[in-house]
Formats: structure tokens, sequence, C-alpha cells
């Protein structure tokens, strides 16, 4: 059955206490595994973010190292898998020291060979989002590599994603070369994420918060608590309704053919 991610990210905006109350949300409320942010901004070259106000976000609402043990600490004692995007080999040897086993790498540096190499080496399973990449770029940055340590994620990096980007035929794609693939939806809502389910992604990645008046560009077009209660309700039925019971008539058919079969004369 398709799981789901809740990427709280940088949601929380520094704050472990609304942190802590996203994971116990997201728990409740059908996620599977909750996925946060890690950086350094001492690290962060020059750019574009400098003169926006980005770099100001990614100060207060970066992660120390005692940030993600109490995160990993919280996740796992609320009975929910915790892990987190890394962006340089630096961001890498910090969860890997804090023993976190799983590593999402976002599309922005899936082109990188030496974190994706360094990640393989040091975390049990890797999250590769394929958006800024062509697939034949994917297939060639980990053409090296055991596949089956992958889970490679469709994505398009828009945000929000219109309908009309969202590419779904390429999970087809992927899946003739990766053995497990999911989708990173950014649409609006929860009605993209349920019509990705017709291409039967292994998991289904969406922004999560729970309040969508909440500081920073993601927390506007994340879904809430009872959004991603409806998709996890959603997957569950769709997985029932799909049950294959085989081409005989159901037990629960049975007092129905007992007593109903030929209950008229003539």
């Amino acid at each position: 059955m398709t799981k789901i991610i809740a990427e709280i990210g940088w949601n929380h905006m520094g704050d472990m206490a609304l942190a802590k109350e996203m994971i116990s949300k997201a728990k409740d409320n059908g996620a599977d595994y909750v996925k946060f942010q890690t950086w350094s901004v001492d690290r962060l070259k020059s750019g574009p973010w400098d003169e926006d106000g980005r770099t100001e976000i990614y100060k207060k609402a970066e992660l120390s190292k005692d940030d993600h043990i109490s995160l990993k600490n919280f996740s796992e004692s609320y009975g929910i898998p915790f892990f987190s995007s890394v962006f340089s080999i630096e961001d890498a040897k910090l969860l890997s020291d804090v023993g976190v086993d799983t590593v999402k790498i976002a599309s922005f540096e899936s082109r990188n060979k030496e974190l994706i190499t360094f990640c393989y080496y040091h975390f049990n399973k890797i999250y590769l989002s394929t958006g800024t990449s062509s697939v034949e770029e994917i297939k060639e940055t980990i053409r090296h590599l055991d596949r089956w340590k992958f889970v490679i994620l469709h994505c398009v990096s828009s945000y929000p994603l219109d309908y009309d980007n969202c590419n779904l035929p390429r999970i087809k794609t992927l899946r003739e070369f990766f053995p497990n693939v999911g989708y990173s939806d950014h649409t609006l809502g929860i009605e993209g994420a349920k019509i990705s389910l017709e291409h039967n992604p292994c998991v289904i990645e969406k922004h999560f918060t729970t309040d969508n008046s909440l500081p920073g560009r993601d927390n506007k077009f994340s879904i809430l608590p009872e959004q991603l209660k409806e998709l996890s309700d959603y997957i569950e039925i769709r997985k029932q309704m799909n049950t294959d019971c085989g081409d005989g008539y159901l037990k629960c058919e049975q007092e129905a053919r007992d007593i109903m079969t030929g209950r008229f004369d003539g």
C-alpha cells in the first residue's frame, strides 16, 4: 500500500514545540513518516535568497544537532520514523551522527554524485527526488550504485505546482529503470495526490503544516491535518476495494444466495 511522508521541512520556523506538535498531528492523521530539512547557514552561498528574505528564514529554521536528536527521539517515542533532507555532505554527516538511517536528497542536488555516493555508504535507505533532472541524468548519477537502496521520487520543482505540469506518466518511465518509485507532490490540496495513485507510487510525499498562516512559503501550500487524514483514509479505502477476492461468490453473499435465489414463483 502507498505510504505517506509528511514533509514538515522548515514549516516549524525553529519552534521546537511547534515541530513536535506537527509530528504528533502527522502521526495522528495517517502519515507513515515525518521529514524535516537539514542545513547550515554558515555554508550557504550568496544568491537571491540574500535579498528576498529567505536567508533570515533559513537562519531561524536551521536545526542544530541537539534539535535533530530531540525531534528524532520524539518521533520515535510517538511511533513514527523521522528522517530529513540534506543538501551537502556536511548535512549528511550530521544526520548520520545522530543515528538516522534514512535520508532524502532534494531535487536540487539530484545530480550531485559526491553527495549521493556519500549517502549511499552511510544510510540504509535513500529517497531521491528527481525534480530539475531528466530521467537519463538520474540513471547516470546512480549508474554504479544498487538501485534497490533508492526510492526514486517523481517530482516537478515548482511551488505550488499547476496540474498541467504534474507529468504523472513519467512515473511509468522511471519504473522501467528503478524498482521503487514514489511521488513528491507540490500541487495544492490532495486531489493531485489522489490522482497519482493511478500510477501506484510506493510513497507520496506532501508538505504538511498545522496552520497555513504560519510564516514562510511552504506553509502556504502545505496540507492540513484534516486533509492528511482524508488522503490516508482514501488510500486505505482504495486498498480495500482493490483487494482480490477471487472469482467466486463471497462469504458475505451466502445468506442472499441461500434465501433470495428463487424467491418468486413462476
